[in-house]
């Protein structure tokens, strides 16, 4: 599998109010939609994919929502919920690729502090920010049996920002 690593567009966070638009429609008035993930960080170059975290007062309401977000054109992924019980992932395909990702979590979780601090450090820090880019540019140059391989192996570094972030 090939990985595809875009250089930063300002089209990304319009694409990210459009769909937090619509899915407000959807869920609770008390949830808070944030975006999360590379493509949130100005200047970041990263796969073109959407990350939408959504966080829940009461993650008890998450599985009722299901529905909702997939009549919004979403795929309901349940298989991650063994390793990651407190998430729930979807995921939209535009004729086959990638375009949106959402995550699901209690807000103010553990997950939720973490993928904000880390976009909030990347944004205060361009150089580290940089030095993200240049993995993945580096990391995309090879051939992957899954896009979580990709991932698992940016694992390293995401971990040490996150530790200086928090």
């Amino acid at each position: 599998m090939k990985i595809t690593i875009a250089e930063y567009s300002s089209a990304w966070l319009q694409m990210f109010a459009e769909e937090k638009t619509r899915l407000q429609r959807i869920l609770p008035v008390s949830a808070v939609v944030k975006h999360i993930g590379s493509t949130s960080v100005p200047g970041l170059a990263a796969k073109p994919v959407i990350d939408i975290m959504v966080g829940l007062t009461d993650f008890t309401q998450a599985d009722a929502l299901v529905s909702g977000v997939q009549s919004l054109g979403y795929e309901y992924v349940s298989q991650f919920e063994v390793e990651m019980p407190f998430r729930r992932y979807f995921r939209k395909d535009n004729e086959g690729v990638r375009t949106h990702q959402i995550h699901v979590v209690a807000l103010n979780s553990e997950f939720w502090h973490r993928h904000l601090a880390f976009r909030e450090y990347l944004k205060a820090h361009p150089n580290i920010a940089a030095e993200y880019a240049t993995l993945k540019r580096s990391l995309a140059e090879q051939e992957w049996q899954d896009v979580n391989d990709y991932a698992d192996a940016k694992t390293e570094f995401i971990q040490s920002i996150e530790a200086q972030a928090s």
